[in-house]
């Protein structure tokens, strides 16, 4: 009898011990939700460390919001290492950039201006624009350190103003307050939308970053490019595979498509934040999270682009690259069709593309080709068709980048860094640095991919409690004179004094005239302050381990901010994607990981502000 009870315990171990080392064996499995360039970038990764990847895809299409322009700006390693190993490694061919598009240049009342061209014919325009490029320099040089924006009081209060506001405070000339206006909401969304704080810690990032690295080759195709060169290295994935419920619990994470369920071990969720809100997910995310899914401002844009026989522009000037406009034609781009002929994408972003949602797209496109017809007659002539992308409608996309308003950094800083449960989150919105760019969202996938390997090693990311500024302390310092006075132009000692009365307070010009005419003068709405209370964050999550920004740049100051209006900004995908900086979808047998970058290295990328610079 004891023999056989014995044998009984020994089979009983030898079970056990069988079945952990098969639970060992298991291969992990992951689900990732959203085909834009940061989910294909988190499936890729995970697919290279053994995981088996199923990737989940509402579109009939891979490559998320890339953009309708035939090629991409795009920078060096030195300002864009990731997208350039990924180009590299997958043996995407690039050209070097002419030397003429590598630099904007603007469209004043239908005449074209180099930059060289502004300083020399409209003087007292290109001493206002560096008036405010030194102004903003100034305000980026006073972040120290971009991943922690708010760091203190004064720059807290940074956070509660619009940037239309501080513009109004730099009493700038007609044009180019038009120019500036239309720069910013072209990068990021309507000035009075905008809170200064993020503003100026995307000019940190991008400070003493030049146009040229920024705008060093072109991609041909644009992002979709790269997408597809991703969606080669997959091995499953799945279109036309809307997520409507997630549920997490002790053993895995079950995801609804229709009556369809997948499960795996985690998920990573690389989709934007509006589209993001329409899934259900359970346990739910909580009371924070909610509030940023409803609350964070994205920009607005709709992207046109705009076929022609040839090039009717050529009589008058070389125009060739990014294009900003004073007279509502929003952000111009143009190159040169892949097929022959000449293509011109316009971006029409902010208010002047909110105007606009009431009219269909050939009834939109006509309108912008009326404007062009009068400045290049023989545009109508040489018209051949349009496409369009309504990004702020696109029920996937639901705006075009991420743009902070008023008092959101305080609320929402690096909110989507860390993972909740089994869930890890990707995309442009959820990186620090760069976002609204194809760096951006193949920095977000990495960081992804890492976190959910790390959450399998049974890494805990539980948020840390973060003391919250005191908001008090904020506007005391806002009051004070000195760093105020001097960034909004006031005497010492005397607190900040009310915006003049712009021309849009006493009278309001009709539809038309303000969405194409000349007189884009300082808005008066600005959005509206938030309450001390309601904005210091009770509690923010503290930054998850940050993935080294790439390249460091040569450190004069202690802030690297983004480039001023005038510069242009990294490849970013979709909508016109963050110029030859903003869009990205950004694989051969078992290529070696990319390597983390270290935890400290100074970012070194340039604004996002091409209609193909953003990303995806």
């Amino acid at each position: 009898m004891a023999a056989a009870w014995v044998r009984l315990c020994a089979l009983v171990l030898i079970g056990v011990s069988s079945g952990a080392a098969l639970a060992k064996d298991k291969t992990p499995t992951a689900i990732v939700v959203g085909g834009g360039l940061a989910g294909l970038t988190a499936a890729y990764e995970l697919q290279g460390k053994g995981w088996q990847v199923t990737l989940l895809e509402a579109k009939p299409s891979m490559g998320g919001r890339s953009g309708l322009a035939t090629s991409e700006w795009i920078g060096n390693s030195k300002t864009q290492p990731v997208l350039n190993q990924y180009l590299e490694r997958f043996k995407v061919a690039t050209l070097p950039a002419p030397e003429f598009v590598r630099t904007p240049s603007y469209l004043i009342d239908g005449e074209y201006f180099s930059a060289a061209d502004l300083t020399a014919k409209q003087p007292a325009t290109a001493e206002a624009l560096k008036r405010y490029e030194k102004t903003l320099d100034d305000l980026a040089r006073s972040i120290d350190d971009p991943l922690n924006p708010a760091a203190n009081s004064t720059l807290f209060a940074l956070d509660q103003m619009n940037v239309s506001t501080w513009l109004d405070k730099l009493q700038l000339p007609a044009t180019a307050r038009q120019l500036i206006n239309q720069q910013i909401r072209t990068r990021y969304d309507e000035p009075s939308r905008l809170s200064l704080l993020y503003f100026a810690q995307q000019n940190r990032v991008y400070r003493n970053v030049s146009d040229r690295d920024l705008r060093a080759a072109r991609l041909p195709g644009g992002s979709p490019v790269l997408a597809q060169a991703f969606v080669k290295q997959l091995k499953t994935i799945k279109t036309n595979a809307p997520v409507s419920a997630i549920v997490q619990d002790k053993d895995g994470v079950t995801v609804k498509v229709g009556a369809v369920g997948y499960q795996a071990d985690y998920l990573v969720m690389a989709v934007p934040l509006r589209a993001l809100a329409k899934i259900q997910i359970t346990p739910g995310l909580d009371n924070q999270h909610l509030a940023a899914l409803k609350g964070t401002n994205y920009g607005w844009r709709d992207q046109l682009l705009l076929k022609f026989k040839n090039p009717v522009w050529e009589s008058r000037a070389r125009m060739s690259g990014e294009i900003f406009s004073n007279t509502g034609l929003g952000m111009l781009w143009i190159e040169p069709a892949l097929k022959g002929g000449a293509n011109v994408v316009i971006n029409l972003s902010g208010d002047n593309a909110r105007l606009l949602q009431a009219f269909g797209d050939k009834q939109m496109v006509d309108q912008v080709l009326i404007r062009l017809h009068a400045f290049y007659p023989q545009a109508r002539g040489a018209f051949t068709g349009y496409e369009v992308r309504r990004y702020s409608t696109d029920a996937g996309t639901g705006g075009s980048y991420l743009a902070f308003g008023p008092g959101q950094i305080s609320k929402y800083w690096r909110l989507w860094e860390r993972p909740v449960q089994r869930i890890a989150f990707a995309g442009e919105h959820t990186d620090a640095l760069y976002p609204g760019t194809l760096e951006g969202a193949l920095r977000s996938g990495q960081r992804a991919a890492s976190q959910v390997q790390e959450l399998a090693a049974g890494k805990s990311f539980d948020p840390v409690k973060a003391a919250p500024v005191a908001a008090a302390a904020a506007g005391a310092a806002a009051a004070k004179g000195g760093f105020f006075s001097n960034l909004f132009g006031g005497s010492s000692g005397k607190g900040e004094q009310a915006p003049a009365k712009t021309q849009a307070d006493q009278g309001k010009p009709g539809f038309f005239s303000r969405l194409f005419g000349a007189d884009d003068k300082p808005e008066t709405k600005a959005a509206p302050v938030a309450k001390a209370e309601e904005t210091a964050p009770a509690s923010v999550p503290a930054p998850a381990p940050a993935q080294a920004a790439p390249a460091a740049v040569a450190k004069e100051e202690p802030a690297a901010v983004k480039p001023a209006a005038s510069k242009p900004a990294p490849a970013k995908v979709a909508p016109a994607h963050k110029p030859a900086a903003k869009p990205v979808h950004k694989p051969a047998a078992k290529p070696a990981p990319v390597k983390k970058a270290t935890a400290k290295s100074e970012p070194a990328k340039k604004p996002a502000t091409n209609s193909q610079a953003k990303a995806g």
